[in-house]
């Protein structure tokens, strides 16, 4: 789940409105690390931007490296209360940090004209809750809650190779954006404590980041600092969790989660205060993100078993599947993890495991889009089958 497609990181979780305990806090961390390998990277836009502007394409690159390091570790924290209201309510606040992104191929290679170094941060912080009401053998379980997200990030990339020019700029152009935004999630659930059975299903709305601001800094290209604007929504999603007890001190579990990727197709930033509509390549137009994602499926299932009144084990197998149209490397992840857990008291309980997966093969080039546009026109390369792997720990404390 730390290693998902599109933008998905921590994702969302609310596994700890379930706790049986009248209050509930965990503090939970993951550090993921992604090795992925880029080979045989071509510059496919050599024209220039200096000192006549005939092209977009920073000069031509491929005298660089061919190979680059493009994916950096990243940390994935999350931290939440339950409080049992009465019988009947549950209520869970918590801070998570669902999506995000960070690749850093660097200025030398080839594609340093798409890409020097690109980093995407979110921050959420949620408040759901549950009504539980008795239903044959078990209990029926309503839940809602609301959001509120903060996306923000940078990429950095080279407008002009100046290698040879007798002028004091590196030719890197930066853009900084920060939006923000409300979701609401809804869902429902049905438990058996007997048997450990609990089934449930949680929409999450999408989330409308509004004006989405910032700035384009080409300052280092002899220009100057222009005030962006664009528009961009984070996308909703659905998830389907099952587990039961097969046997005694034995578990299975599984989901199926889908998430609208889709939604982020390319989005475009143009001049604060310009006339004219923002659209691809416009009078006001001055750069986008071109993403072309498609949706997102990611299918898990697992085991777990109790050894005795202190640890348990689980063991999971997740293939998710990637959102890359070909602009991107975010193709299909298989990932198998491993992880314990020691309850030294009825009031503590520590957990800690491992994953290590594959980010499966393939290449980046050229993808049109629904109107027969072309992107990813800069550069080209392939990787292969890359390694991921991830550690994490976290602590319940119970009331």
């Amino acid at each position: 789940m730390a290693h998902a497609g599109g933008l998905e990181r921590g994702g969302y979780n609310i596994d700890l409105l379930f706790d049986p305990a009248q209050v509930t806090g965990e503090v939970s961390g993951t550090y993921v690390m992604p090795d992925r390998k880029v080979k045989n990277a071509v510059d496919t836009d050599t024209t220039t931007a200096f000192p006549v502007v005939t092209g977009p394409g920073g000069g031509n690159l491929n005298y660089r490296s061919s190979t680059a390091d493009e994916t950096e570790g990243y940390f994935v924290p999350r931290m939440g209360i339950k409080v049992g209201v009465g019988s009947q309510i549950d209520c869970m606040a918590d801070y998570s940090e669902p999506w995000g992104a960070h690749t850093n191929p660097g200025l030398n290679w080839a594609g340093a004209n798409s890409n020097i170094e690109t980093k995407i941060d979110s921050e959420n912080y949620a408040a759901t809750c549950s009504y539980k009401m008795d239903a044959g053998k078990g209990q029926f379980r309503f839940i809602g809650g609301v959001f509120y997200q903060d996306v923000s990030g940078f990429k950095t990339r080279l407008v002009q190779d100046f290698t040879g020019f007798p002028v004091p700029f590196t030719g890197i152009g930066r853009i900084d954006l920060e939006g923000n935004g409300v979701g609401w999630r809804m869902g429902a659930a049905y438990e058996i404590p007997e048997i450990a059975l609990r089934a449930s299903l949680v929409y999450n709305s999408a989330v409308d980041l509004g004006d989405v601001t910032g700035t384009v800094d080409l300052t280092q290209v002899g220009s100057s600092v222009i005030p962006v604007v664009g528009t961009a929504t984070m996308p909703q999603s659905v998830e389907f969790k099952l587990q039961s007890g097969i046997a005694p001190d034995w578990l299975a579990f599984g989901s199926v989660k889908w998430v609208d990727w889709s939604v982020l197709q390319i989005v475009n930033f143009c001049a604060v205060g310009a006339p004219v509509a923002c659209t691809y390549g416009g009078p006001s137009f001055v750069t986008s993100l071109d993403l072309l994602y498609r949706d997102g499926w990611t299918v898990s299932g697992g085991i777990g078993h109790k050894f005795n009144e202190q640890w348990s084990g689980a063991a999971t197998l997740t293939w998710d599947r990637g959102t890359t149209t070909g602009l991107s490397s975010q193709t299909d992840t298989w990932t198998v993890a491993a992880g314990a857990s020691f309850t030294p008291s009825k009031n503590v309980e520590v957990r800690f495991g491992g994953a290590v997966g594959i980010m499966t093969s393939g290449s980046v080039g050229v993808v049109y889009d629904e109107d027969g546009i072309p992107h990813g026109t800069d550069v080209s390369y392939d990787f292969g089958n890359d390694l991921v792997s991830a550690l994490s720990a976290s602590v319940k404390v119970k009331w």
